[in-house]
């Protein structure tokens, strides 16, 4: 069993950084592919950002994250990470950091975290 603890939410500025960090236990993280995901108030769960198994280092980005957000993997240290830059109040949601067997797509995640709050205020 896979479990998935996320770390580093907060409140920040527009136009602010923040890291969000994904340790995996239960099994070798280099083994899974990682995505993010967030939720805001009233709105439908919706894909972030996710990165290939091993050490390919392939990436997959939502549109509304791209050139802002960059994911990235320490398979050392288990763990994956979000670096979020020039953040947007619309960026305000719970992120959720989740993983899967094999290829690098958008669904099909079996494990996931209990996520972290992200907000960003005007």
């Amino acid at each position: 069993q896979v479990q998935l603890v996320e770390s580093g939410g907060g409140l920040v500025q527009a136009g602010g950084s923040l890291r969000l960090s994904c340790a995996a236990s239960g099994s070798p993280s280099s083994s899974l592919t990682m995505g993010w995901f967030r939720q805001a108030p009233g709105k439908e769960r919706e894909f972030v950002a996710s990165i290939i198994s091993g050490g390919g280092g392939s990436t997959d980005y939502a549109q509304s994250v791209k050139g802002r957000f960059t994911i990235s993997r320490d398979n050392a240290k288990n763990t994956v990470y979000l670096q979020m830059n020039s953040l947007k109040p619309e960026d305000t949601a719970v992120y959720y950091c989740a993983a899967r067997w094999g290829a690098l797509v958008r669904y099909g995640y079996a494990y996931w975290g209990q996520g972290t709050q992200v907000t960003v205020s005007s």
